[in-house]
């Protein structure tokens, strides 16, 4: 859809100016007209290839969305229409692809579409859980609520997500740092000591390994690049599959050290999840639906599918997920309470505290834990390929001595 660029005067008088898409100029001049803005000029801009590019492949970050739903709640608290909310947040928005989507769905919601549905129509950026809510507060007419308990939810999600990258940055970069290291010495300074073996010296094992290693990547890199594209490839492919993400999940709960982050940040956010659902007015069946998949667990979406079918036949939400055998009995007894006292949304999110604070500070004790260990590890790697490499001159030089 063409972008236009306008001048214009608002209620105020105050001097505006911004772009809007349109079918065509008049019907940018009367949609500004229906904001009240007195138009001065408008004029069409040009779309490059490059911002289309750039549209098709730009990446829509939580921040976006916390932004967008802050944003809207603050305009519907100043009583501000929908529609015109929304055209508003269009022109402001910085990120090109959301900017495109929010233009879609201000011209949905003109049309007469609702809101949750027309934000139903874009699942790779609104989750279920956004729309569900939007749905309830359209509803219940607690739109401004709900939107603010959504960007608070988005907020404690990223924080949580970012606690876990702080966890697993470190140790990932000392791996790479490691790979490349040893990399370098394949490629470079094991060719140089194999001239200075004197001819006819018998050389250990650990040698032959490294020289073959080192020949190996030298003269068939083309074969080891390919191996690793396709390992690669074929793991995402694996990954991407119900198949490959029930394996991974299973076996990242296992992982030593990092399971237990991981377990307990997927139990914060199911419980964080499940009590803004809740708290927004969603049914416990609905809300348990939505609450399992938003946590990215396959382990966490069975569990809350049997619990939603035992829930059907009358029985408690705390023993069912007791049975499951993966929630902590933390959660199970809350949830027990809450179920007892009618409290149970806001007992959830004290559970969603508790374990999204042991995530942070473990990941923050995490670092100073593992830096040594990794650091005697690259070291040991290094020494033994050093060791590897001057044993064959060791052996030559006592052979000399005697």
């Amino acid at each position: 859809m063409p972008m236009y660029a306008y001048e214009a005067f608002d209620n105020a008088g105050v001097p505006v100016n911004g772009k809007i898409e349109a079918e065509h100029e008049q019907s940018a001049a009367d949609r500004l007209r229906k904001k009240g803005y007195i138009v001065v000029e408008i004029t069409g801009v040009k779309e490059t290839s490059l911002r289309k590019t750039f549209s098709k492949h730009c990446k829509i970050k939580v921040g976006d969305i916390t932004f967008f739903s802050r944003q809207l709640a603050a305009m519907i608290s100043a009583g501000i229409p929908l529609t015109r909310c929304l055209y508003t947040l269009h022109e402001q928005t910085n990120n090109v692809k959301l900017r495109d989507i929010v233009g879609e769905i201000a011209r949905n919601v003109e049309g007469g579409i609702s809101l949750s549905e027309s934000l139903r129509a874009y699942p790779e950026v609104f989750s279920p859980m956004f729309v569900d809510m939007i749905r309830a507060g359209e509803v219940g007419g607690a739109m401004e609520e709900m939107l603010k308990r959504l960007s608070e939810q988005l907020e404690r999600n990223k924080i949580l997500r970012d606690n876990i990258r702080a966890a697993t940055f470190y140790p990932t970069v000392v791996i790479l740092f490691a790979c490349f290291v040893v990399m370098a010495m394949l490629f470079f300074v094991v060719p140089v000591f194999v001239g200075f073996f004197p001819p006819g010296t018998p050389l250990p094992l650990p040698t032959k390994i490294m020289i073959a290693l080192s020949d190996s990547l030298r003269f068939y890199w083309y074969i080891h690049i390919c191996s690793l594209i396709a390992v690669v490839l074929g793991m995402r492919f694996y990954l991407a599959n119900d198949a490959g993400k029930k394996a991974w999940d299973s076996v990242k709960f296992r992982l030593p050290v990092f399971g237990d982050i991981f377990k307990k940040a997927a139990v914060a956010s199911f419980s964080r999840t499940l009590s803004t659902l809740l708290a927004g007015g969603i049914p416990v069946l609905q809300a348990l639906e939505t609450a399992g998949p938003a946590t990215g667990s396959m382990q966490i979406t069975k569990a809350v599918q049997q619990t939603g079918a035992g829930l059907q036949e009358g029985r408690g939400i705390a023993v069912l997920l007791q049975k499951s055998g993966f929630f902590p009995p933390m959660l199970i007894n809350m949830v027990a309470i809450g179920e007892e006292t009618g409290e149970l949304s806001a007992l959830l999110g004290k559970v969603a505290e508790f374990y999204e604070e042991e995530v942070a500070v473990t990941t923050k004790g995490l670092t100073s834990l593992l830096e040594p260990v990794l650091l005697i590890i690259i070291g040991c790697i290094i020494g033994g390929m050093v060791i590897a490499i001057y044993l064959p001159i060791f052996t030559a030089v006592t052979s000399v001595g005697r």
